[in-house]
């Protein structure tokens, strides 16, 4: 199975990182992301740096025929305005999501959202909106399967890190 991971540098990312390394039936796995994940090797894992990821295109073929994404980016709404956290969440999500399907029709995603999340998306609080539209945008896209996490907590395994400050305090 050949997968790409968005994300494998955040605390989530890591953790699925290592899962598919783990994995015996992860053949090969494309990690995407502003800079490489620090200490893992591995022969089935390539790295592609991208500084912008607004600016990825699926244009090497290394994108074709996916079995399967994980989509791990994310970012805290604290202090952010709804267009800065829309763009990350929302925008860049789906423009990557579009751009793997045309390459991997077939390809099964695996989405990270938030327990919380709204899918009528009248939601006041706005991360729960954005995270809601992301959702259904999601589903109305052809995947060969969608499965959407919405965890409430996360405890990171063994040496990995958030970057977020009330994780890590807690």
């Amino acid at each position: 199975m050949r997968v790409v991971l968005f994300g494998a540098t955040g605390m989530v990312g890591q953790g699925v990182l290592r899962a598919c390394i783990r994995a015996r039936d992860v053949t090969e796995i494309l990690v995407v992301g502003r800079h490489a994940p620090a200490g893992y090797e591995d022969p089935k894992l390539k790295v592609i740096v991208v500084p912008d990821l607004h600016a990825f295109e699926t244009a090497d073929d290394a994108f074709l025929d996916l079995d399967a994404c994980f989509f791990c980016v994310g970012v805290s709404s604290f202090g952010m305005a709804e267009p800065a956290y829309r763009a990350v969440t929302h925008d860049l999500t789906l423009n990557i999501a579009r751009q793997l399907l045309a390459r991997s029709p077939a390809i099964a995603m695996a989405y990270v959202s938030g327990a919380g999340a709204d899918s009528s998306e009248q939601s006041k609080t706005m991360w729960a909106r954005v995270r809601g539209q992301t959702e259904n945008a999601l589903k109305r896209l052809p995947f060969g399967r969608l499965v959407i996490f919405r965890p409430s907590a996360i405890i990171p395994e063994a040496g990995i890190q958030s970057r977020t400050a009330s994780y890590r305090w807690m």
